[in-house]
């Protein structure tokens, strides 16, 4: 069954073409450089930009999966979580396909797209199994009882990790987007040298990065005060303690919801996904404990239509097909189906 995916949930315009877990095509066509410039993403800019760039870059995705529109069996689209404009953009470009091919039109949801991108790279990862989703938006510990079957065990209870990796980027001076270029930079740098804090929350599995930024952002802007600009050592520095500290808190969750109901396999998806200490730290703590460990390939951590293609399967399987008036939501728990 040839999938046509579309994501446009955020700042990536992307379609992909997949058969199960098979990519034939997947194009991506990023608005970082526009972006960069506000030191973030503009959500009207970021509509403007995927109404103008989506049908090229479906028709390449067709191009390059070497696929007509006669051999497109279901249209698949993210419809939530997102940036509402831009969800819409695709959502609608996604309906109208589907009437005009008169095919199926599933919605799948961004988080549960994330978690798929681990069947792509791990063929053999089937649930059940744990999946901390690390994202700008997100963090959310999820036990994957089926492929859409989903309950969440803990999660920020205010900002998300990738979001205090960028902005604590964006006080250290770093490029846009932030976090890669703060992995990067904490390579070089000591990360005993500042004791950051490790905010605890009711929640068991719960965590919260609100504290952390600040106090990120507070210590940024002290050292300013008293040794002028930062040098680019103790620029290292900082940041490697970040990435310690939210590595920490990420790890510590992760690791207590997965010892305390006994996963088996644990996985990790999202764009925090990428940071190489996290994927470093996580592995070396499930080969101790005996846990398989899943990372999806670096190319399918950010956002992307191949992982959103590759869950439509599942959804379909499921009977999860929406009609005509499908909308789009901003917010939506990873645990709901969506209900024709």
């Amino acid at each position: 069954m040839k999938i046509l995916a579309i994501e446009s949930s955020c700042d990536e315009t992307a379609a992909a073409v997949t058969e199960e877990k098979k990519i034939l095509s997947s194009v991506v066509v990023s608005q970082i450089a526009e972006h960069a410039v506000y030191g973030g993403v503009v959500p009207e800019i970021a509509s403007r930009r995927h109404a103008e760039n989506i049908v090229q870059v479906v028709k390449k995705a067709l191009d390059d999966a070497k696929a007509s529109l006669s051999e497109i069996d279901t249209v698949a689209v993210t419809y939530a979580p997102g940036l509402i404009g831009a969800l819409l953009v695709g959502v609608n470009f996604a309906k109208g396909m589907a009437l005009a091919l008169k095919k199926p039109l599933i919605p799948v949801h961004h988080i549960r797209s994330h978690i798929a991108s681990n069947y792509i790279t791990n063929p053999s990862l089937k649930p059940p199994f744990m999946c901390l989703v690390a994202s700008g938006g997100h963090s959310h510990i999820v036990m994957v009882n089926d492929y859409t079957d989903f309950k969440v065990l803990g999660r920020t209870v205010d900002d998300a990790a990738g979001e205090c990796f960028d902005k604590s980027a964006r006080t250290l001076g770093l490029p846009y987007p932030g976090g890669v270029h703060l992995d990067k930079l904490a390579d070089a740098g000591d990360a005993s040298l500042y004791n950051l804090p490790h905010p605890h929350v009711s929640g068991k599995y719960d965590m919260s990065f609100s504290g952390l930024k600040t106090a990120v952002i507070n210590l940024v802007h002290n050292e300013k005060q008293k040794n002028g600009e930062l040098g680019e050592q103790m620029r290292a520095d900082i940041a490697a303690a970040v990435r310690c500290r939210v590595c920490d808190m990420l790890i510590d969750s992760t690791m207590r919801a997965a010892s305390d109901f006994g996963v088996k396999q644990l996985a990790v998806a999202g764009g925090v996904s990428a940071n190489s200490e996290l994927r470093r730290r996580l592995k070396k703590e499930c080969r101790c404990a005996g846990i398989d460990f899943y990372l999806p390939d670096l190319s399918l951590c950010g956002d992307n239509a191949a992982m959103v293609g590759v869950q439509a399967y599942y959804e379909y399987q499921n009977g999860h097909i929406a009609g005509s008036d499908l909308n789009a939501y901003a917010t939506m728990p990873i645990e709901k189906d969506y209900e024709n």
